[in-house]
């Protein structure tokens, strides 16, 4: 008895499979274009921003306020960063984790923060790292969206010289919705999955996920700031 063909029928099953994923990533490239913000995603650290682009060291690092790694992580990079400013600029790009439930709300709140008063931004991101217990998982399993944001807002109001009242009609401003999804999403597109991530000049860092302690970054940052003198010419025109 003769067997049916499955040839044809693998042929179409992948060619299907292989049409299904162009389609998706054709309409990601569009979701892309349409996505792209009018500013560079994240927080310039010590305002470096003009020099981040140009001869310092770019760091670029993904932090979830809520996050313990993130938290862990903050003190022996601002270090580094600290050590060698201005040679070495840093930008922290917001990263809320799903599995933390609140993590969309504190970036929400950093965006707010700088929008009232830039010069509050990295306060409030320290101030979030001293107080995560107060916003973790089973600390606020009983209250709601709006009691979480009241809340952060009576945290970051001090900080921020605002009042209350202020800080909290920030989490009614769709723009601030806007930019916090924005942070997730750019992270998404440079293959972050996790916090925090780190990159240098655009290179991701081994290990991430997890903290990278200050002598390591000296190991990494110490002979990028030791070259600068040097004037390498990576490019010539063509």
């Amino acid at each position: 008895m003769a067997r049916p063909a499955r040839a044809p029928l693998l042929r179409r099953l992948l060619l299907l499979a292989a049409l299904a994923a162009s389609c998706s990533y054709y309409l990601l490239v569009l979701q892309a274009q349409a996505s792209a913000p009018p500013r560079y995603d994240g927080f310039a650290y010590g305002g470096g921003a003009a020099a981040a682009w140009k001869d310092a060291v770019l760091v670029e690092a993904f932090l979830d306020p809520l996050c313990p790694d993130s938290r862990d992580a903050w003190h022996p990079l601002k270090l580094a960063v600290e050590r060698y400013a201005p040679r070495v600029s840093l930008i922290v790009h917001p990263f809320p984790l799903p599995y933390h439930t609140y993590a969309f709300h504190a970036c929400r709140a950093l965006y707010i923060a700088n929008k009232l008063n830039s010069s509050s931004t990295y306060p409030l991101l320290e101030l979030f790292f001293k107080n995560q217990e107060k916003f973790y998982n089973a600390a606020t399993s009983s209250l709601s969206s709006p009691a979480v944001a009241a809340e952060m807002s009576k945290m970051a109001a001090q900080t921020v010289g605002n009042s209350v009242s202020e800080f909290l009609s920030g989490f009614s401003d769709r723009r601030t919705d806007s930019a916090a999804r924005v942070s997730f999403k750019y992270g998404c597109t440079r293959g972050v999955f996790g916090a925090p991530f780190f990159f240098v000049n655009g290179f991701l860092q081994p290990g991430g996920g997890s903290p990278i302690d200050f002598n390591t970054w000296i190991g990494i940052l110490d002979p990028l700031v030791s070259q600068q003198g040097e004037r390498i010419e990576m490019f010539t025109s063509i």
